[in-house]
């Protein structure tokens, strides 16, 4: 359980209710297909988070100036081949499940899962982690943004949406800043162990920016909405999270130990979701 971070798991379930929520908005929300449409992308996301656990212990990433949560396989809690066992388990798991999803959806849905559990992989693994190569961020937002919404609608609606696409991308910033807050709090420990973050080749000021830049693109798309497809005031209902954030973003600016980070990477989970669900509130309320 420790090692699937559940802490990070709202990263998964928003963008999977956004797509979900907006077919249901069109008269075309399948229940089958949004259930195992969550469920993959759960279990994607957890086996990400296994493999993620074992290749920073085999690439010595994790030692014991560790300041974040506590890795399993670093610890000795968990044996480096029972924690790759779980990795290829869970992955597995999902593959099967998403079949069904591949039944519905055609080839598509057959290359998106397939990509999704390949790269949840090579996040940190292979000869060319993703992670340890500054394209992290790049990762997330594609993958928890962009593919999490849009397939999702998909998966239900069997055709493609702009709306989708536009909807996903706050989404995407906001899985991103759950990453940005993670990357500060340890660069230092990421610079030793030569994990090459943004943070590490940029320096802490640009992650600093890139939390504000990505709160922003949340907050500007709202109006997009609801100007180019014609959404009511009620797309505008994350507004009501701003003074939540606010004191995050303070946090991520001006904080003076990084341990202080730790509550902020979940404080920033929590708002992905009161995000997600506001911006849910305001689709379900246009279709009315």
């Amino acid at each position: 359980m420790h090692a699937a971070r559940p802490q990070t798991l709202p990263a998964s379930v928003t963008p999977v209710l956004i797509g979900s929520i907006l077919a249901w908005s069109h008269g075309l929300f399948s229940p089958a297909a949004s259930l195992i449409a969550l469920f993959c992308a759960l279990a994607i996301q957890i086996g990400t988070n296994f493999a993620n656990d074992y290749y920073d212990y085999k690439k010595g990433a994790d030692n014991d100036d560790r300041i974040g949560f506590t890795r399993m396989t670093a610890a000795g809690l968990i044996r480096p081949n029972a924690m790759l066992r779980a990795t290829i388990t869970t992955m597995l798991i999902a593959f099967i499940a998403g079949l069904y999803l591949v039944w519905i959806g055609g080839w598509v849905i057959f290359w998106i899962g397939v990509f999704s559990i390949l790269f949840g992989i090579l996040y940190t693994g292979g000869p060319f982690p993703l992670g340890y190569n500054g394209l992290g961020d790049l990762f997330v937002f594609i993958f928890f943004g962009l593919v999490a919404v849009a397939g999702t609608y998909y998966v239900n609606a069997l055709s493609w949406s702009a709306e989708a696409f536009w909807l996903s991308l706050p989404i995407g910033a906001l899985c991103v800043n759950i990453l940005v807050v993670n990357n500060l709090r340890d660069v230092e420990q990421d610079r030793i162990s030569g994990k090459r973050t943004l943070g590490v080749m940029f320096g802490e000021r640009v992650l600093k920016g890139e939390y504000l830049v990505m709160l922003l693109l949340a907050y500007l798309t709202l109006p997009i909405l609801n100007l180019r497809f014609d959404y009511n005031t009620a797309i505008y209902l994350p507004l009501l999270g701003l003074p939540y954030i606010a004191f995050r973003l303070r946090t991520v600016w001006s904080h003076q130990q990084k341990q202080e980070l730790n509550q902020t990477l979940e404080q920033t989970a929590k708002f992905m979701v009161v995000f997600g669900l506001l911006l849910a509130t305001g689709i379900y309320l246009q279709s009315l």
